[in-house]
Protein backbone atom coordinates (compact mmCIF):
# COMPACT_ATOMS: atom_id res chain seq x y z
CA UNK A 1 0.00 0.00 0.00
CA UNK A 2 1.05 3.40 -1.10
CA UNK A 3 1.77 5.80 1.45
CA UNK A 4 0.48 9.03 0.66
CA UNK A 5 2.65 11.60 -0.12
CA UNK A 6 3.86 14.35 2.65
CA UNK A 7 2.67 17.98 2.47
CA UNK A 8 5.56 19.78 1.62
CA UNK A 9 6.28 22.25 4.31
CA UNK A 10 8.14 25.61 4.00
CA UNK A 11 9.35 27.10 1.01
CA UNK A 12 11.15 24.00 -0.41
CA UNK A 13 14.45 24.74 -2.06
CA UNK A 14 15.87 27.39 -3.11
CA UNK A 15 16.25 28.23 -6.84
CA UNK A 16 19.19 29.59 -8.51
CA UNK A 17 17.38 32.87 -9.06
CA UNK A 18 16.41 33.54 -5.13
CA UNK A 19 19.71 32.95 -4.47
CA UNK A 20 21.59 35.76 -6.26
CA UNK A 21 23.59 38.37 -4.59
CA UNK A 22 22.26 41.67 -3.17
CA UNK A 23 23.81 43.40 -6.39
CA UNK A 24 21.54 41.29 -9.07
CA UNK A 25 18.58 42.36 -7.15
CA UNK A 26 17.33 45.48 -9.55
CA UNK A 27 17.94 42.85 -12.34
CA UNK A 28 15.71 40.12 -10.98
CA UNK A 29 13.19 42.84 -10.34
CA UNK A 30 13.46 43.74 -14.02
CA UNK A 31 12.66 39.98 -14.63
CA UNK A 32 10.06 39.86 -12.83
CA UNK A 33 8.47 42.75 -14.47
CA UNK A 34 9.17 40.82 -17.33
CA UNK A 35 7.58 37.91 -16.61
CA UNK A 36 4.41 39.31 -14.99
CA UNK A 37 3.91 41.62 -18.38
CA UNK A 38 4.60 38.27 -20.61
CA UNK A 39 5.33 39.95 -23.94
CA UNK A 40 8.59 39.05 -23.92
CA UNK A 41 9.79 35.21 -24.98
CA UNK A 42 11.21 33.26 -22.50
CA UNK A 43 14.19 32.34 -24.15
CA UNK A 44 14.97 36.41 -25.38
CA UNK A 45 13.91 37.31 -21.55
CA UNK A 46 16.58 34.47 -20.38
CA UNK A 47 19.46 36.06 -22.66
CA UNK A 48 18.82 39.45 -21.57
CA UNK A 49 19.29 38.50 -17.82
CA UNK A 50 22.18 36.52 -18.47
CA UNK A 51 23.96 39.55 -19.89
CA UNK A 52 22.96 41.67 -16.96
CA UNK A 53 24.50 39.01 -14.74
CA UNK A 54 27.79 38.82 -16.72
CA UNK A 55 27.71 42.71 -16.07
CA UNK A 56 28.18 41.80 -12.11
CA UNK A 57 30.18 38.74 -12.68
CA UNK A 58 27.72 36.37 -12.34
CA UNK A 59 27.25 33.23 -13.93
CA UNK A 60 24.45 32.77 -16.53
CA UNK A 61 21.49 31.12 -15.33
CA UNK A 62 20.31 27.78 -17.14
CA UNK A 63 17.84 26.92 -18.97
CA UNK A 64 16.29 24.25 -16.87
CA UNK A 65 16.43 26.73 -13.52
CA UNK A 66 14.98 30.10 -15.80
CA UNK A 67 11.78 27.93 -16.70
CA UNK A 68 11.22 26.33 -13.48
CA UNK A 69 11.44 30.25 -11.99
CA UNK A 70 8.86 31.31 -14.74
CA UNK A 71 6.18 28.70 -14.42
CA UNK A 72 6.48 29.31 -10.35
CA UNK A 73 6.47 33.02 -10.71
CA UNK A 74 3.51 32.69 -13.69
CA UNK A 75 1.60 30.59 -11.24
CA UNK A 76 2.22 33.02 -8.37
CA UNK A 77 1.11 35.99 -10.82
CA UNK A 78 -2.59 33.91 -12.13
CA UNK A 79 -3.17 33.52 -8.76
CA UNK A 80 -2.45 37.57 -7.26
CA UNK A 81 -4.77 38.53 -10.46
CA UNK A 82 -7.48 36.12 -9.47
CA UNK A 83 -7.22 37.23 -5.79
CA UNK A 84 -7.56 40.78 -7.01
CA UNK A 85 -10.07 39.88 -9.44
CA UNK A 86 -12.22 38.68 -6.46
CA UNK A 87 -11.34 41.55 -3.82
CA UNK A 88 -12.32 43.88 -6.37
CA UNK A 89 -16.39 42.21 -6.92
CA UNK A 90 -16.71 42.14 -3.67
CA UNK A 91 -16.17 45.91 -2.94
CA UNK A 92 -18.44 46.52 -6.06
CA UNK A 93 -20.98 43.96 -4.48
CA UNK A 94 -20.44 45.44 -0.74
CA UNK A 95 -20.90 49.08 -2.70
CA UNK A 96 -18.90 51.87 -1.49
CA UNK A 97 -18.02 50.94 2.06
CA UNK A 98 -17.57 47.65 0.92
CA UNK A 99 -13.98 47.76 2.04
CA UNK A 100 -14.70 49.12 5.33
CA UNK A 101 -16.96 45.68 5.58
CA UNK A 102 -14.21 43.45 3.65
CA UNK A 103 -11.60 44.49 6.36
CA UNK A 104 -13.74 44.20 9.36
CA UNK A 105 -14.85 40.47 7.94
CA UNK A 106 -11.33 39.63 7.75
CA UNK A 107 -10.48 40.25 10.94
CA UNK A 108 -13.18 38.23 12.07
CA UNK A 109 -11.95 35.46 9.99
CA UNK A 110 -8.48 35.98 11.66
CA UNK A 111 -10.51 35.45 15.14
CA UNK A 112 -12.41 32.75 14.13
CA UNK A 113 -9.42 30.94 13.17
CA UNK A 114 -7.42 31.64 16.33
CA UNK A 115 -10.32 30.38 18.24
CA UNK A 116 -10.37 26.84 16.15
CA UNK A 117 -6.85 26.35 16.43
CA UNK A 118 -7.42 27.10 20.53
CA UNK A 119 -9.91 24.45 19.82
CA UNK A 120 -8.04 22.04 17.49
CA UNK A 121 -5.28 21.80 20.32
CA UNK A 122 -7.13 21.43 23.26
CA UNK A 123 -6.54 25.29 24.56
CA UNK A 124 -3.08 24.44 24.95
CA UNK A 125 -0.93 26.53 22.59
CA UNK A 126 2.98 26.87 22.70
CA UNK A 127 4.03 30.43 22.75
CA UNK A 128 4.99 30.87 19.58
CA UNK A 129 1.51 29.58 18.43
CA UNK A 130 0.05 32.08 20.57
CA UNK A 131 2.86 35.03 19.59
CA UNK A 132 1.46 34.55 16.26
CA UNK A 133 -2.15 34.71 16.82
CA UNK A 134 -1.25 37.71 19.11
CA UNK A 135 0.12 39.58 16.01
CA UNK A 136 -2.73 38.77 13.24
CA UNK A 137 -5.33 39.83 15.64
CA UNK A 138 -2.62 43.04 15.84
CA UNK A 139 -2.60 43.41 12.77
CA UNK A 140 -6.50 42.76 11.98
CA UNK A 141 -7.09 45.31 14.36
CA UNK A 142 -4.60 48.18 12.97
CA UNK A 143 -6.34 47.53 9.51
CA UNK A 144 -9.74 48.40 10.73
CA UNK A 145 -8.63 51.13 12.64
CA UNK A 146 -6.42 52.37 9.34
CA UNK A 147 -10.28 51.72 7.43
CA UNK A 148 -11.97 53.77 9.78
CA UNK A 149 -9.77 56.49 9.29
CA UNK A 150 -9.27 56.58 5.56
CA UNK A 151 -12.82 56.30 5.78
CA UNK A 152 -13.17 59.83 7.99
CA UNK A 153 -10.37 61.39 5.58
CA UNK A 154 -12.89 60.84 2.55
CA UNK A 155 -15.92 61.82 4.81
CA UNK A 156 -13.92 64.85 5.83
CA UNK A 157 -12.94 66.12 2.01
CA UNK A 158 -16.40 65.29 0.44
CA UNK A 159 -17.92 67.33 3.70
CA UNK A 160 -15.18 70.32 2.15
CA UNK A 161 -16.31 70.10 -0.99
CA UNK A 162 -20.41 70.14 -0.45
CA UNK A 163 -19.42 73.05 1.93
CA UNK A 164 -17.97 75.16 -1.07
CA UNK A 165 -20.75 73.53 -3.65
CA UNK A 166 -23.09 75.30 -1.32
CA UNK A 167 -21.50 78.30 -1.16
CA UNK A 168 -21.41 78.58 -4.87
CA UNK A 169 -24.94 78.09 -5.30
CA UNK A 170 -25.74 80.42 -2.77
CA UNK A 171 -23.69 82.96 -4.65
CA UNK A 172 -25.05 82.11 -8.01
CA UNK A 173 -28.83 82.61 -6.08
CA UNK A 174 -28.16 85.64 -5.19
CA UNK A 175 -27.39 86.70 -8.53
CA UNK A 176 -30.24 85.61 -10.20
CA UNK A 177 -32.69 86.42 -7.64
CA UNK A 178 -34.00 83.38 -5.56
CA UNK A 179 -35.26 84.03 -1.69
CA UNK A 180 -33.09 82.95 1.28
CA UNK A 181 -35.96 80.65 1.91
CA UNK A 182 -35.43 78.46 -1.32
CA UNK A 183 -31.67 79.07 -0.89
CA UNK A 184 -31.61 77.46 2.07
CA UNK A 185 -33.78 74.55 0.80
CA UNK A 186 -31.30 74.07 -1.90
CA UNK A 187 -27.89 74.19 0.39
CA UNK A 188 -29.75 71.56 2.73
CA UNK A 189 -30.69 69.12 -0.03
CA UNK A 190 -26.98 69.68 -1.24
CA UNK A 191 -25.76 68.79 1.98
CA UNK A 192 -28.17 66.02 2.69
CA UNK A 193 -30.08 66.95 5.19
CA UNK A 194 -33.21 67.09 3.22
Amino acid sequence: MARPEKERAGRGRLSRLDMLPEVAQPDLVWVNGELREGKRPQNELRDIFNARLAAHGIEPISVGSFSRYSVRKAAQFQQLDEQMRISSELVEVLGIDGSDKMTIAFAELVRVAGIRLLEAKGGELAAKDLMELARANQAASGAMKQSAEYRRSLERDFAEKVAEAAKDVAEIGKVAGITADTMQKITNRLKGIV
